[in-house]
């Protein structure tokens, strides 16, 4: 492990530091959104198609906590990156490897995401809220499949990747079912343009957290798990 990509100290830290700002970031998603529009305002966006209609229009409420949150939304998804590098690494295996880099494409997709909606904050300010709602939910296909629908395709490199993982470290014993389980259910959160946050992606992402967290501080103290088979069913 310290000797192969991302080493002891960065996927350490990243394995701590990865799901829980990725956690924070779904957290304030919702939290900002629910600050930002009335009871009114937010009926009117759940009767919409598209969340892309709601989160327009949150940020010109609150500009400056709508962006925090994609920010922080962001900054999570490029910290899981070394972070899912460093599990596979250390559950071993083509299995592992597969899904370490299914998750990795699917995390670039979130950069792509991240990049489009950023692209639509702005348009609100330049051409006013109703012209750029309009532009951006009349091109949403092509926007959110991105070119040659690149990006749509390599996110589903995170469902792929996160059973595959899962599935790997399970058979190791990296992981036993229940931290398996909590990989698997947090890879299941939406992928998307503009995409609203919920309750129910808040807890499996604090389920990430969970499994993650203590194999980082144990990778940081050099004290990782041995692979040692495929443990009971019931298990931590």
């Amino acid at each position: 492990m310290n000797t192969l990509f991302p080493g002891r100290w960065i996927g350490g830290v990243a394995l701590i530091l990865g799901p829980v700002i990725m956690w924070a970031g779904y957290l304030l998603r919702y939290l900002s959104t629910v600050t930002a529009l009335t009871s009114q305002q937010q009926a009117w966006a759940d009767a919409k198609p598209f969340a892309a209609f709601g989160q327009l229009l949150a940020y010109t409420s609150e500009p400056a906590l709508i962006t925090l949150s994609y920010a922080v939304f962001t900054l999570g998804a490029l910290l899981l990156f070394p972070a899912f590098v460093a599990l596979a690494q250390q559950v071993g295996g083509g299995l592992a490897f597969w899904g370490g880099t299914l998750l990795v494409a699917g995390l670039f997709s979130r950069l792509y995401y991240a990049g489009a909606e950023q692209t639509a904050f702005q348009l609100t300010e330049i051409i006013g809220l109703d012209q750029a709602t309009y532009a951006i939910t009349e091109e949403y296909g092509d926007i959110s499949y991105g070119p040659w629908r690149v990006p749509v395709w390599a996110s589903v490199g995170q469902y792929a990747g996160s059973l595959l993982l899962a599935v790997a470290a399970w058979r190791s014993g990296v992981f036993g079912t229940a931290r398996a389980a909590m990989l698997l259910l947090a890879g299941g959160t939406w992928m998307g343009v503009l995409k609203g946050s919920s309750i129910p992606d808040v807890l499996v992402t604090g389920l990430l957290c969970v499994a993650l967290v203590p194999l980082g501080v144990r990778t940081l103290r050099d004290q990782l798990p041995v692979p040692a088979g495929r443990p009971k069913i019931f298990s931590w």
